[in-house]
C-alpha cells in the first residue's frame, strides 16, 4: 500500500481547517496510508516542541510515497515540507484554488497543481501505479 503525507497549514488554523479537508481526503480514498501529522497537534505549543514537530514530520516525509499539499494559505512549515520532498525525490500534488496565485518556488517543487482533491486523488493514484 502506498503512503501519502497530508501537508498543509496547522499553525494557525482552527479545527475545521486543519482537520476537515484531511478526513475528507482519507475517506475518499481509502487505498492509501496516510501519515497526517494532525495526529501530534502541538497548536500553541510550538515555541516549546519546535525540534519534536520538524523531527517527526520529516520522519513522515522519508516514510511516505507521495504528498497531498493543501495550499488553501501560506505556511512556512508546508512549503518546507514539500522542498524537502521534492528534493528527496517524493511525488507532490499541490491542490489549490483555480483563482490561487501560486507562487514561482511551489510551482517549481510540484508535480502537479489540482483544483480539487478529487482529481488531485486520481492524479496521486496514477502517478504512484
Amino acid at each position: 500500500m502506498k503512503t501519502v503525507y497530508l501537508c498543509g497549514p496547522i499553525n494557525g488554523c482552527t479545527d475545521s481547517e486543519a482537520n476537515d479537508w484531511r478526513e475528507f481526503v482519507q475517506k475518499r480514498a481509502p487505498h492509501f496510508e496516510y501519515l497526517n501529522p494532525m495526529k501530534r497537534d502541538y497548536r500553541g505549543k510550538e515555541q516549546e516542541f519546535f525540534s519534536e514537530i520538524v523531527t517527526l514530520d520529516k520522519i513522515d516525509i522519508a516514510n511516505s510515497h507521495a504528498l497531498l499539499v493543501n495550499y488553501d494559505k501560506p505556511s512556512v512549515g508546508t512549503s518546507m515540507e514539500v522542498y524537502i520532498a521534492f528534493s528527496t525525490g517524493k511525488l507532490v500534488v499541490v491542490v489549490a484554488r483555480p483563482d490561487a496565485v501560486v507562487s514561482p518556488w511551489l510551482r517549481y517543487h510540484s508535480h502537479r497543481i489540482m483544483h480539487s482533491f478529487d482529481a488531485a486523488i486520481i492524479e496521486i493514484t496514477d502517478l504512484l501505479a
